[in-house]
């Protein structure tokens, strides 16, 4: 009796090892992809995103919950890096952010080829997979990026950008974001405008992901039955575990079943736990929810590291990823499930997404109403001339009415 209580702890350490060594081994062959991180916005913010700074160093750089020996040490071989820019941007220069924010992406592939490979498609990523480098995509984080331009929209798509969150934590003109849901914003769109709605239609030809990670629940509702192929939710966790707006509601999750979506879980404590602490096991608690509501084809990861300011015990920077799959194993995940979440997931998405895709088909082209834009800093070139030429034919129909009338009395 005493041998085996004394025998306990020591198995315990050994089946520990056991789970640590699997997600090792299963991630040597599937390494995970990572739906968001921001470490470009910590490029900018500390060093101004100037990769040349010894300080910013990627191989040494300090402060952050990413670099590059943690990103080998996580077994990370692909990331959505975040091309963010914040909402005190819209109807600035959040263009002119947004393309500084997907210059340094390219910038690090560039300056670490032997680390990162900027890549654009499904079959890039699989390339860097064999290469054994991680495989970097740009996500533009919030639709005011495009300052409500599909010619923007389209030249972001040129650059790279493979995913757009429709908001950040803001309205666009044309979709309304996750503080509609608090009563903290205003519905402007009821979900997405008849111009939003021609911004997803444009995503799905041209190949861009549509994300609605920070969207309102009516948004995520319209571009799920809106899009024709499958949408992400590029860093988003379950409403039913924490009930916070930023996270992804059962009946959403339904739809994300049905649509054969993805939902990549955040890592926040905000959003895992609702409390300013969170663990490690609570973030799994969220995988086998949306597993449980949505499907196993559902789930994926979306740490937001280098986003957020607050982590779970366990998962403190991005070398922390075989620990989180260790715990899926123990829980008794499939090798199979496992390998979907990693990355099998997102890659059935971005196939699909690229399979909708249609470059013979014309693109759309009808601006947003100007009555619908903030209008105090920019110009109306093309809408003048549009809206004389529309005043031009009103005023011409109204002056030959009499006549048409009178041919049809004859």
């Amino acid at each position: 009796m005493w041998t085996s209580w004394w025998l306990l702890p020591l198995v315990a350490v050994c089946t520990a090892d056991w789970f640590r060594e699997e997600a090792e081994r299963i991630m040597q062959s599937t390494p995970v992809i990572d739906g968001h991180n921001d470490l470009p916005w910590q490029l900018l913010s500390k060093f101004n995103n100037q990769l040349r700074d010894q300080r910013a160093n990627l191989t040494s750089l300090a402060h952050t919950k990413t670099n590059i020996p943690k990103l080998k040490a996580g077994f990370v071989g692909g990331q959505f890096w975040s091309a963010y820019t914040p909402c005190n941007t819209q109807n600035k220069d959040a263009v002119r952010r947004t393309l500084e924010q997907i210059d340094v992406i390219h910038r690090m592939c560039q300056m670490y080829p032997e680390t990162f490979m900027c890549v654009t498609d499904s079959q890039g990523i699989r390339q860097a997979f064999q290469e054994g480098k991680v495989a970097s995509l740009v996500g533009v984080e919030g639709g005011h990026s495009i300052d409500s331009s599909l010619g923007v929209l389209r030249a972001f798509y040129y650059l790279g950008m493979r995913y757009l969150t429709l908001t950040h934590s803001c309205n666009t003109p044309w979709a309304d974001n996750w503080l509609v849901d608090t009563g903290d914003d205003v519905a402007e769109s009821q979900g997405l405008s008849p111009f939003g709605q021609s911004v997803v239609r444009e995503m799905n030809r041209l190949g861009v992901i549509v994300d609605l990670a920070h969207v309102s629940v009516a948004t995520m509702k319209a571009a799920l039955h809106l899009s024709k192929a499958p949408v992400i939710f590029s860093h988003s966790s379950a409403y039913a575990l924490c009930a916070h707006r930023r996270n992804v509601p059962d009946d959403v999750l339904q739809l994300v079943n049905q649509t054969r979506s993805l939902v990549m879980v955040n890592f926040y404590n905000d959003y895992v736990s609702c409390k300013p602490e969170a663990t490690l096991s609570q973030v799994a608690d969220h995988l086998d929810h949306i597993k449980a509501v949505a499907g196993a084809g559902a789930v994926g990861f979306g740490g937001d590291f280098d986003g957020v300011s607050r982590l779970p015990s366990g998962l403190e920077d991005v070398s922390k990823y075989p620990d989180l799959v260790a715990e899926l194993l123990r829980r008794q995940w499939t090798e199979a499930e496992v390998r979907g979440a990693l990355a099998a997931n997102l890659l059935r998405v971005f196939e699909a997404v690229e399979e909708a895709s249609n470059h013979a088909q014309s693109p759309e082209e009808e601006p947003i109403p100007l009555g619908e834009l903030e209008t105090s800093c920019r110009t109306k070139h093309g809408y003048s001339e549009a809206t004389s030429l529309r005043q031009q034919q009103g005023a011409l129909l109204a002056s030959l009415a009499p006549f048409l009338l009178s041919l049809c009395l004859l």
